[in-house]
């Protein structure tokens, strides 16, 4: 190789730097997906509510807009299961679209079908807040098993509690700021109106709080397999045991 072909000493510093990196941001992005279902769950979490307001905005009709929504949300559980794929987003789709008609047939108040999912919103929020301010961020219980960290991060890697410290306030100031827009449309709004606005609000900041999670732990330290660990010790203690 000519002195040309042979990568220069920073060049070869630089991608020991990003290589770590790159695959620590790629595994972050994986477990994410994973975690929220990645773009088909979010489809999954929308369609009900935005097939319920479609219909109601046209006809103004309560029972048939209910059983749309619900229709369809069986419907996404059943491809599902059809493509055996796993049904916990659909799963909780169907059952927050199920509390929406309850409250709604209860009351007759159509606005009421979005009642359970802002109070849950609303209820997500603080869960992150106060968690957080306990020492045990939200964020970090829920995507520990994903990582096979499952709690490692609270004593033996501070970098990344930090990081989800940090997730975990990002989410629950999110949400607390969807809330406060959604509650005062709840009364003065009507039910077309409150129905759109939260379809726009469905996405855009579920994406900036999954974008600024995946900043965060992106540059945290890498996770502590806990479960590789086990296995050692016991492939440790049976090399032991066989031992002369």
């Amino acid at each position: 190789m000519t002195s040309v072909d042979k990568p220069t000493t920073t060049t070869a510093a630089k991608h020991a730097r990003t290589a770590p990196d790159a695959d620590a941001k790629a595994v972050t992005e994986a477990a994410l997906f994973e975690a929220f279902g990645g773009i088909r769950g979010m489809v999954e979490t929308c369609l009900p509510g935005l097939l319920f307001v479609t219909i109601f905005t046209v006809n103004k009709d309560l029972h048939s807009s209910a059983i749309a929504a619900i229709a369809v949300s069986l419907l996404l559980v059943v491809v599902r299961l059809i493509r055996k794929d796993t049904v916990k987003h659909a799963f909780s789709g169907v059952f927050g679209v199920a509390f929406g008609v309850v409250f709604a047939m209860m009351t007759g108040n159509a606005k009421d079908f979005y009642l359970p999912g802002m109070l849950y919103t609303l209820g997500l929020a603080v869960s992150y807040l106060v968690t957080t301010l306990f020492g045990v961020p939200l964020i970090g219980l829920m995507l520990g098993p994903v990582f096979k960290e499952n709690l490692s991060w609270r004593t033996r890697n501070p970098g990344r509690k930090k990081a989800y410290a940090k997730a975990s306030w990002a989410w629950g100031l999110i949400l607390l700021a969807k809330c406060a827009i959604l509650f005062p449309l709840y009364w003065w709004a009507n039910t077309s109106q409150l129905g759109w606005v939260l379809i726009a609000l469905k996405i855009p900041p579920f994406l900036l709080a999954v974008w600024l999670t995946w900043i965060f732990l992106a540059k945290a330290p890498p996770p502590i397999d806990v479960f590789a660990e086990m296995e050692a010790e016991e492939e440790a203690a049976k090399a032991a045991k066989a031992a002369p």
